[in-house]
């Protein structure tokens, strides 16, 4: 095996010679004495870098890595055993001492120098990382991006302690439970499972044997069984039927290893008991917990989470509005009042707490009045949305921050919100562009008010220059209801905001009407299931605007009323599936004059421009998860003339780009071109100089780009250049320094450069921040005297490298 050439074949010729060493410092006779002195110094520094050799050893295994550079220490390794076994020979002289010192000088060098050996340790850990988590990643490219862990529990809880006393006394106690855990929505039932999930009692019992699981109103027994199946297994079979589908999970379940099983299933609705059965499985130690609106039968122990009481409920108001018990000067009986009308929900009780927050006194009265005569039992779920209807009055001369809120509906259930498409929407919609950041600062105000939460996969994900490609946006499924429940007031053909779910190819009544009359919308959301066989009716749409296509069938047309919408801006498609789909009649695009911008995610394009597809006013595409190999080949026109106003390119975790097309370098008014995440990209087009107009060019997580070609050099407009974590790059251009209007690079995580810079790297100007690790920081110690006004930051350190991995 490969392995062996590097590391298995260091660690056993190590140990050897430890081994004989060890054993010749017990027998040495008095001919050897005058050796003593050289092996007591070559066997204090073997023990000394003994644990590097350990870790180089046990990586290099697990990496099966080939290491070119430890041949010359394994040989020398031979040579030291083989001289030590030499010590019981009589004829040895002072040439044996001194070869014996050059071999001990040359151990030590090769790991001062060569390597050096902590930090070739903490390349290595980080390279076994990002070696295991590009495999998940591949194995998990064919799933939504979601995976079975159990998603972190909130950073503040109350009342929550006695419930998972309960539940956890259950699961410890006894072999098999089967438990059902049951409150109204809003209830912190989410919540507590969790908690649950990530108790280290509960973690130490099942160790990585929980999965977690969101099924919602939707219960499709074969997604849930394909998705456990390919978080257990790297190879998922293709399922038959929902029967072939539960015995093979089942099989695969009951081969995952020793330790119990904790599945839990999350927001499971009443009518689907049928299904919910079959997850039942006669397994030693499987134990399922399912949290439901509802009580369902079947279960051996079931427990009914109630609301919080005032106590518990008035501490999360306060949290949750960031009031200090202390200082706060809002009257106790006005949130006492307050208290009482969220009905003790946690769900209630942080919206309005995140909504009130830095409000002044007469807001908290006035809510305090409004609900003074609200006795809510909340025994349903349109009790709580009313109460969460009356949080949002207050908000009502903040048009468009309800708008926003009101959009996050148009993205399926329990799924993740890319904060790149909301971005493109809202460009569109509310004029919100990303000069002055407005989007993402009414999205801040949407976290901050407890109507969702925004998430942000790295550590320095949209702090510098509004990237946000990784981030995303998650939402209560209540509080997803309340969007679409403000988004659907009055007849459906006068809404601003139209949001379709087709179950199978059952289309809403007023689609299908002969006389079909224009809606008034201006985004169109249409989201169909895995039943649908694109079956559209003649939808007149000639005001919308942006339109949101949401799908999970391995084959998709774009439905043909798409060539009417003349007003149609900005076009998100997005597939929901396991597999990539074929996008089909991509070519109904080319009649859309005023069409800006393209989001495809986990779509296969077989050829952009073969049709040809005219887009003559597209500025922005973005390909996230594509199979885009064939995309820009075959061309039957130039590229420049199919998009001549396109100005940024964004692809992201397109597993099949290999090389960077050399027809992209012809999109002459490019300005913004980012690569990221796309292991297998090795190769950058020398053409790239080309892009004259090129200001953004980010590669970040591109770890197999080994180089940056010389012609680099001719961007000279680039503002910025981001390499960061392109493990490979050994070295910049050596006439980077041409790149006179550069202002920013980033290169964390470059850990294959090792060389000084460039020379020329002292004519960069206009270079005001550099973002590095502090290994690289180094390197630019000379260049700021130099260059006096730059800034080096070193990162903040990040190497759990889950950024790898989609959400």
């Amino acid at each position: 095996m490969a392995s062996l050439v590097g590391g298995a074949a260091l660690g056993a010729v190590f140990g050897e010679v430890v081994n004989v060493l060890h054993d010749t410092f017990k027998s040495v006779g008095s001919d050897a004495l005058m050796f003593k002195s050289i092996l007591k110094s070559l066997k204090h520094n073997l023990d000394l870098i003994d644990p590097v050799v350990k870790d180089i050893t046990r990586l290099n295994e697990i990496l099966d890595h080939r290491e070119e550079e430890t041949k010359s220490l394994i040989e020398d390794m031979r040579k030291a055993k083989e001289l030590i076994g030499m010590l019981d020979n009589q004829e040895l002289d002072s040439s044996f001492e001194k070869e014996l010192a050059e071999l001990n000088e040359s151990i030590v060098t090769f790991f001062q120098l060569h390597i050096p050996a902590q930090n070739r340790r903490d390349i290595l850990q980080i390279l076994e990382k990002q070696n295991f988590l590009c495999k998940r990643m591949e194995s998990l490219a064919i799933k939504s991006g979601a995976t079975c862990v159990v998603p972190p529990p909130p950073d503040f809880t109350v009342g929550m302690d006695l419930p998972l006393m309960v539940l956890k006394t259950q699961l410890l106690n006894k072999k098999r439970q089967q438990i059902l855990l049951t409150a109204p929505g809003g209830c912190g039932k989410t919540t507590l499972v969790k908690m649950l999930g990530h108790d280290q009692e509960i973690k130490g019992k099942f160790k990585d044997n929980i999965f977690f699981v969101p099924v919602s109103k939707n219960f499709n027994l074969m997604v849930i069984a394909r998705r456990l199946y390919q978080y257990i297994s790297d190879q998922v079979p293709e399922f038959q039927s929902d029967e072939d589908a539960i015995n093979q999970l089942r099989e695969g379940l009951a081969k995952i290893g020793s330790n119990p099983i904790l599945l839990i299933l999350d927001d499971v609705w009443s009518g689907s008991e049928f299904r919910l059965k079959k997850f039942k499985f006669d397994i030693p130690n499987y134990n399922i917990l399912v949290t439901s609106r509802t009580a369902l039968p079947g279960f051996s122990f079931t427990y009914y989470l109630n609301p919080l009481n005032d106590d518990y409920a008035t501490m999360l108001l306060h949290h949750s509005a960031s009031l200090q018990h202390e200082s706060s000067n809002i009257p106790v009986e006005a949130i006492k009042k307050i208290v009482r009308g969220c009905g003790g929900f946690p769900l209630a009780l942080e919206v309005i707490g995140g909504l009130l927050d830095e409000n002044p006194v007469e807001a908290w009265c006035s809510i305090a009045e409004n609900w003074s005569n609200s006795h809510y039992i909340f025994n349903s779920n349109s009790d709580l949305l009313d109460c969460l209807r009356k949080s949002l009055e207050i908000s009502d001369h903040e048009v468009i921050f309800k708008e926003c809120f009101m959009d996050l509906g148009s993205f399926p259930e329990d799924q993740r919100i890319p904060v790149a498409a909301l971005v493109d929407m809202w460009a569109e919609l509310h004029k919100l562009d990303e000069v002055g950041n407005k989007a993402i600062d009414n999205l801040h105000k949407i976290a901050t008010r407890n109507l969702a939460n925004l998430v942000r996969k790295r550590k320095d994900a949209g702090k510098i220059n509004k990237y946000h490609n990784e981030d995303y946006v998650t939402q209560h499924d209540l509080l997803r209801e309340l969007a679409i429940f403000e988004s659907c007031q009055g007849p459906e053909r006068q809404r601003q905001r139209l949001i379709m779910a087709i179950s199978g190819n059952t289309l809403p009544s007023w689609c299908t009407e002969q006389n079909q009359q224009p809606i008034n919308a201006r985004l169109l959301t249409i989201s169909t299931d895995e039943l649908f066989s694109s079956t559209w009716s003649n939808i007149q749409a000639p005001k919308v605007e942006v339109l949101v296509l949401n799908f999970q069938t391995k084959n998709y047309s774009l439905p043909k009323f798409v060539d009417t919408m003349d007003n149609l801006k900005v076009l998100i498609i997005t597939n929901y599936g396991f597999f990539p789909t074929e996008l089909r009649n991509f070519q109904l695009l080319n009649s859309l004059p005023d069409l800006k911008t393209i989001r495809l995610e986990k779509v296969s394009i077989p050829s952009l421009f073969k049709a040809p597809v005219l887009l003559k006013s597209l500025k922005k595409i973005s390909l996230f998860m594509c199979n885009i190999g064939q995309a820009f080949g075959n061309c039957t026109i130039q590229v420049s003339d199919a998009v001549p106003n396109l100005m940024e390119i964004n692809i992201d975790y397109c597993n099949d780009l290999v090389e960077l097309p050399v027809v992209l370098c012809d999109v002459i008014l490019l300005k913004t071109l980012i690569i990221t995440n796309c292991h297998q990209l090795s190769t950058l087009p020398k053409e790239i100089g080309k892009l004259v107009n090129l200001e953004v060019f980010r590669l970040r997580s591109c770890t197999d780009l080994s180089e940056l070609p010389e012609s680099i050099t001719g961007l000279k407009n680039l503002k910025l250049l981001d390499i960061s974590d392109c493990l490979s790059i050994r070295h910049l251009p050596k006439e980077i320094g041409e790149l006179c209007k550069l202002e920013e690079i980033h290169m964390k995580g470059c850990l294959s450069l090792c060389n000084e810079l460039p020379p020329s790297t002292t004519n960069l100007e206009q270079l005001k921040l550099v973002i590095c690790d502090e290994e690289r920081a180094k390197f630019w110690e000379p260049i700021k005297e130099v260059l006096t006004n730059l800034e080096v930051k070193v990162a903040e350190k990040d190497i759990n490298l889950t950024w790898l991995l989609k959400p």
